[in-house]
């Protein structure tokens, strides 16, 4: 087929080249503008764009795909369909129908649950036992198109929005050229979704990762991995960041305030939460790498009876 892809970060960049290995003919890469990055502000390509540079592709980065000339450079390919994986921004109905198969959604989760620009590390957060990857065809909907296929795993114990970002984007390139090889072949069939019976995952916020201590430790620890690694969930020590990358849940409780330091050993030190203690594991703070919670522990001062607060 004659492929139109857009998409913009990491997560979209197996699919691309997928594609490409499948023998699909990719005519163009649309994906968001460059944007300054670092303290020098130099300008930083999307890795989409990257990645179809490497392929000799040709990339279009418009500012606002809905504009007139947006769309009359996209009708310029004639392609056959259009591939959309976290691309970045709605697309009017005159793209939508611009190709003979429409446009193709892979959305990292199993719709209708978790429609939205943050479906990974929701999934994470509120504890659920099984994610995938939906491919749908899209209409003008918030990710309501009718569904083609799905493909579903088990989280591990102690997956992040990190490591479910890698399989689900692995899962994703894998599945859309399966829905591609099934449209071709005429075997495609369409499934309408119901209504979702999750939040809205919306985008991720820094403030998200300022634990609340009052929390019980359950959520915590699931908030912690699915932060991890951005934005990341982070505590008031001493008036200074501590970020948590790794924590354990102890079903244990004191008679201390939420977010107290309550225990300290060599391996760890526990918190009280609303509900059980959270024994941090790894962690950071300003100027420094992660680190484990021994290694910190060897390094710095820190005495039952502290108190963790959030930033606030």
């Amino acid at each position: 087929m004659k492929v139109i892809f857009m998409g913009t970060p990491d997560f979209s960049v197996g699919t691309l080249e997928a594609l490409i290995e499948a023998g699909h003919e990719v005519v163009l890469a649309v994906t968001q503008p460059d944007k300054p990055k670092g303290r020098g502000g130099k300008m930083q390509y999307p890795p989409v764009k990257e990645t179809a540079l490497e392929h000799g592709i040709p990339v279009f980065q418009p500012k606002k795909i809905r504009d007139p000339q947006a769309i009359a450079e996209l009708e310029k390919y004639s392609a056959d369909v259009m591939v959309v994986i976290a691309f970045g921004q709605i697309l009017p109905k005159q793209i939508l129908e611009m190709t003979p198969y429409g446009c193709i959604n892979v959305h990292a989760s199993l719709l209708p649950k978790y429609r939205g620009a943050a479906p990974i590390q929701w999934a994470v957060i509120n504890g659920e036992e099984v994610s995938g990857v939906t491919t749908m065809q899209m209409d003008e909907g918030l990710d309501t198109g009718d569904m083609l296929l799905k493909t579903e795993f088990t989280l591990d114990k102690k997956e992040t929005g990190g490591s479910l970002h890698d399989k689900l984007a692995k899962a994703g390139a894998d599945l859309c050229v399966e829905t591609l090889r099934a449209l071709e072949n005429q075997t495609a069939v369409w499934e309408k979704q119901g209504e979702s019976p999750t939040p809205y995952a919306s985008m991720l916020d820094k403030k998200l990762g300022d634990i609340d201590w009052n929390q019980e430790a359950k959520a915590i620890e699931r908030l912690i991995r699915g932060l991890n690694p951005w934005p990341s969930a982070y505590t008031d020590w001493d008036g200074k960041v501590m970020k948590i990358w790794d924590a354990d849940v102890v079903e244990e409780d004191s008679n201390e305030a939420p977010g107290t330091i309550v225990k300290v050993e060599k391996g760890g030190f526990y918190v009280q939460t609303g509900k059980g203690f959270l024994k941090v594991l790894s962690l950071q703070i300003p100027g420094k790498k992660r680190m484990d919670a021994g290694a910190f522990l060897r390094g710095y001062e820190i005495k039952e009876g502290t108190v963790l607060t959030q930033k606030k």
